[in-house]
């Protein structure tokens, strides 16, 4: 009886020991599992890949540059102008201001009509042309009218030097023009020409 309870006092005792080893096993393992899913984590962690910008900015941000691109592009080409009508108004004022300058033109003072023979072909050709006088002050007109001999030969004078070549081009007509006006001014002491009118201008 005494050796069947050493017994199972022995085997109690190493049951006991077996269970404490087991514990203290588990107990050590536990931290040590701890330990290394932590670490598993933070090493997910550290993979993980960076993130990009969100896809609503880039979004933003692109349609951002379409309006500033397409802004400009309306500005430079003038399509708002088009648009809101400011290029009509602008374009009517402009019109306006042309038309009332054609309109302001100074006192006119018509002479006779002037015909001669041209130079260096032989009396070949003539000019006829009709002058009229662009005057800077309606008073100028009771000078010119005393000096009206003056300006006849003068014109006369200036005419028969002209040759075909010199009367047939547009250049040639502005050149006479000026130097009608550059020559009659000579004689004047009230008042100038502002400008020589062709009424008519025939080459034969």
């Amino acid at each position: 009886m005494l050796i069947h309870r050493g017994v199972l006092w022995r085997i109690s005792s190493e049951n006991k020991s077996n269970g404490d080893l087991k514990y203290m096993a588990e107990k050590t393992k536990k931290p040590v599992e701890d330990k290394e899913e932590k670490e598993g984590q933070e090493g997910k962690k550290d993979v993980q890949p960076k993130k990009g910008l969100p896809i609503n900015i880039i979004i933003i941000s692109i349609l951002a540059l379409c309006l500033v691109g397409g802004g400009f592009f309306v500005w430079k080409t003038g399509l708002l102008s088009k648009f809101t009508g400011k290029e009509d108004a602008e374009t009517g004022a402009k019109t306006e201001e042309t038309e009332g300058a054609a309109v302001d033109i100074g006192a006119i003072n018509e002479l006779e009509t002037f015909i001669v023979n041209l130079s260096g072909d032989s009396g070949n050709h003539y000019l006829k042309v009709k002058i009229s006088l662009e005057l800077d002050s309606e008073n100028l007109k009771i000078e010119i009218e005393k000096r009206l001999p003056q300006f006849r030969d003068s014109i006369l004078t200036l005419l028969s030097s002209k040759t075909i070549e010199d009367v047939k081009t547009l250049e040639g007509k502005a050149q006479i023009r000026a130097e009608i006006m550059t020559i009659l001014n000579q004689y004047l002491k009230t008042g100038k020409i502002t400008n020589v009118y062709f009424g008519d201008f025939i080459v034969q």
